[in-house]
C-alpha cells in the first residue's frame, strides 16, 4: 500500500535511459525513473550528515539551510542559516520532526550545524568527522577537530516521542578529524577518511587575508574501536599524495573492481593544483593503497547524489550522478560543451567501469531543473535485499518488468541558472525541499544513452596477462599479427607510481616477465607501441 502511494502520480514520473550501446556489447538493460514528492514543512537543507535507523527513518544532521555560498566574508557562511536542528524523516508515512540542538554540549552543537562533514554508519552509530561552519567558542569560521557518535535509533526514538536525547551522542576531539569536504568510506573494518581541506576562517574568492586552506592530500585509514562509551582509533595508515589526492567537494563511492575485489573510487572534485578548475581524473581506492585513472570524466565535478550498480552478468560497475556542478556539458544536439565557470547543471550521467578496467561516460538524461548539487541518495528500506553491504545495488538481483523503489534524492542546491556565482545575493538559489523517489525497472525497451567517452576501439593489440593472480611471474602475449615493432612495458602500482619500464620488441613476445620480489598488490601492466596503446590488470600475491 505505502509503495502504491508513491507510485501514483504518473505524470510527476521523469523516465530516463541508463541502456548499453549495442555497438558496443550487451548489458542488463534497465531505465531508471524519478518521481516528485512534497512533504509538508519538510526543511530544505544541502551539505548535510544522515543516518538511518531500523525501521527507514532517516535522520538528518548539520548542513545548511540557504543555496550556494556568498562571496563577500563579512556575509558568507551566515550561521543565521546553518541547519540547528535535527530533523526526522519518515517519506512513507508523509512526516517530519525537528528538535533543536540547544539541549546538547556546546562542542556538539557548534559541530553538528557545520557544513561538509564527513559521515558514514556502522551498524546503529552514525560517525560524523569534521565540517565547516562558524564557532562562537573561537569566534570565527574553522574546520571542527572532533569525531562524534550518535545512536541513530535511539536519537530518532526520541526527538519522535519528545525525549531527552543528549546521551546518544558522544564526542572526542583529535586534530587527526579536522577535516571538511572529504568522504569517509567504510571496508571490512577499517575507515577510509579520503581528501578534504583545513580552511580557517572566512570565505574569500579574492583569496584575502580572511582565511587559511590546507588541501589534506591523504587518504587516512583506521579503526574507530568504540565500547559504547570510549572511542578510540587504531591501526592508522596514511598515504599521502599532494598531486593526486588534493581534492575535496567530490563523489566516492563503494565500488565492485574487475578482479572482484571491494573499494572506493575518488571521483574527480575540485580544485586542480594551480588551476580554479575541476579535476577530470579519478583515483580508485584500495585495501592496499590506490590507483590514480588517467581516463576523463567530463559531466560530474562536484558532490551530488549518486547511487553505485553493479552488473555481475557483464563484470560491469555503473555509478549513476544525479546533476550538480561539472566543467562540460551536453547540448541538445549531442555536443561536448566546456564552460570553465564550472556552471550548474541538469546533466545525470552514468559512468561505467568496464571488465577491462577501462570506463566509458554516457549522459542519460536530465534532472526538473538546476538541482542535484549537494544532496544526498539514501538508499529505501523496502529496497535493502537488493544491495550489496548497503550501498551498492545489485542489479542483476532486481525483478525484470517492475518498478522498484530503490531510493531517495534529498536536499541540495536548487539554482536559478547555471552561472551565478558572481550575482549571487542569496536569493539566486535555495535549499531544496523537494524529494526524489528514485525506481528502476528492469526490461527489454532499448533507448541510446549519448556516449561522451566512446568505449576504447577494438584492441588489435590483443594484451593477455597470465596467470592472474601470480606469485612468481607473468606472461605477457600479444597478437602475432600486430604490425608494430617497437613496443614499451610500463607497470603502475596502485599509487599510480611506475614500477618498472623498459623497452621490448615484438620479438620477445611472449615475455616472462619476473614478480617474485614485488609487493603483494594490485598493478596495471601497460603496453604501448607509437600507434597503440593497452593495458591489463594484475594481482600479485607473494608467499
Amino acid at each position: 500500500m505505502r509503495d502504491r502511494s508513491l507510485q501514483k502520480t504518473l505524470s510527476g514520473i521523469i523516465t530516463l535511459a541508463l541502456l548499453m550501446l549495442n555497438s558496443i556489447k550487451a548489458q542488463e538493460p534497465f531505465r531508471v525513473e524519478l518521481l516528485p514528492i512534497h512533504i509538508p514543512n519538510m526543511p530544505g537543507v544541502q551539505s548535510f550528515a544522515w543516518g538511518t535507523s531500523s525501521d527507514g527513518k532517516i535522520l538528518i544532521i548539520g548542513g545548511r539551510r540557504d543555496g550556494l555560498h556568498l562571496r563577500r566574508p563579512f556575509e558568507t557562511f551566515d550561521p543565521a542559516y546553518n541547519n540547528k536542528d535535527l530533523i526526522v524523516l519518515d517519506i512513507l508515512g508523509n512526516n517530519v520532526w525537528t528538535a533543536p540542538l540547544t539541549s546538547l554540549p556546546t562542542s556538539l552543537q557548534e559541530q553538528l550545524q557545520s557544513t561538509n562533514m564527513q559521515f558514514y554508519q556502522r551498524d546503529s552509530i552514525l560517525y560524523i568527522i569534521g565540517g565547516y561552519g562558524y564557532s562562537p567558542t573561537a569566534g570565527d569560521h574553522i574546520t571542527f577537530p572532533y569525531l562524534t557518535a550518535v545512536h541513530v535509533d535511539s536519537v530518532v526514538d526520541a526527538i519522535i516521542n519528545g525525549k531527552p536525547f543528549d546521551s546518544y551522542f558522544r564526542q572526542v576531539q583529535d586534530t587527526f578529524f579536522q577535516v571538511t569536504g572529504g568522504q569517509l568510506g567504510y571496508l571490512d573494518s577499517f575507515f577510509y577518511l579520503c581528501g578534504g581541506q583545513i580552511f580557517m576562517g572566512r570565505y574569500n574568492p579574492m583569496n584575502g587575508p580572511s582565511f587559511t586552506q590546507f588541501y589534506v592530500e591523504e587518504i587516512r585509514k583506521f579503526k574507530i574501536i568504540d565500547d559504547g562509551t570510549n572511542i578510540t582509533i587504531s591501526d592508522t595508515t596514511v598515504w599521502r599524495d599532494p598531486a593526486n589526492l588534493h581534492r575535496r567537494d567530490y563523489n566516492m563511492s563503494l565500488q565492485i573492481f574487475p578482479d572482484g575485489s571491494h573499494g572506493f573510487t575518488m571521483f574527480t572534485g575540485v580544485f586542480q593544483v594551480g588551476a580554479d578548475l575541476p579535476f577530470l581524473n579519478s583515483v580508485n581506492v584500495f585495501d592496499t593503497g590506490y590507483q590514480v585513472v588517467n581516463q576523463n570524466i567530463y559531466l560530474s565535478h562536484y558532490h551530488s547524489a549518486k547511487v553505485p550498480i553493479w552488473d555481475s552478468a557483464y563484470n560491469e560497475m555503473h555509478t549513476v550522478f544525479f546533476g550538480g556542478i561539472a566543467q562540460y556539458y551536453i547540448d541538445s544536439a549531442g555536443n561536448l560543451i566546456r564552460n570553465d565557470s564550472v556552471p550548474f547543471v541538469t546533466t545525470i550521467s552514468k559512468v561505467t567501469r568496464h571488465s577491462d578496467w577501462t570506463i566509458s561516460e554516457y549522459k542519460i538524461g536530465d534532472m526538473p531543473g538546476l538541482v542535484g548539487a549537494s544532496s544526498e541518495f539514501i538508499p529505501a528500506l523496502e529496497a535493502k535485499q537488493y544491495y550489496i553491504n548497503g550501498e551498492i545495488l545489485n542489479l542483476n538481483k532486481l525483478p525484470w518488468n517492475r518498478r522498484v523503489l530503490i531510493g531517495y534524492i534529498i536536499g541540495g542546491i536548487n539554482s536559478s541558472a547555471p552561472n551565478i556565482f558572481w550575482i549571487n545575493d542569496g536569493t539566486q538559489s535555495i535549499a531544496d525541499t523537494t524529494i526524489y523517489a528514485v525506481f528502476i525497472i528492469k526490461d527489454s525497451s532499448e533507448v541510446t544513452d549519448i556516449p561522451v567517452v566512446p568505449h576504447k576501439s577494438p584492441d588489435v593489440m590483443g594484451l593477455e596477462v597470465f596467470p592472474n593472480p601470480a606469485t612468481e611471474f607473468v606472461l605477457l602475449k600479444i597478437n602475432p599479427n600486430f604490425e608494430d615493432s617497437d613496443l614499451t612495458l610500463t607497470v603502475y602500482s596502485t599509487e599510480g607510481k611506475i614500477v618498472l619500464m623498459k623497452a621490448l620488441s615484438k620479438q620477445e613476445m611472449p615475455y616472462k616477465l619476473d614478480v617474485s620480489k614485488w609487493d603483494s598488490g594490485h598493478y596495471i601492466i601497460e603496453v604501448a607501441s607509437k600507434n597503440h596503446k593497452t593495458r591489463e590488470s594484475v594481482t600479485i600475491t607473494v608467499n
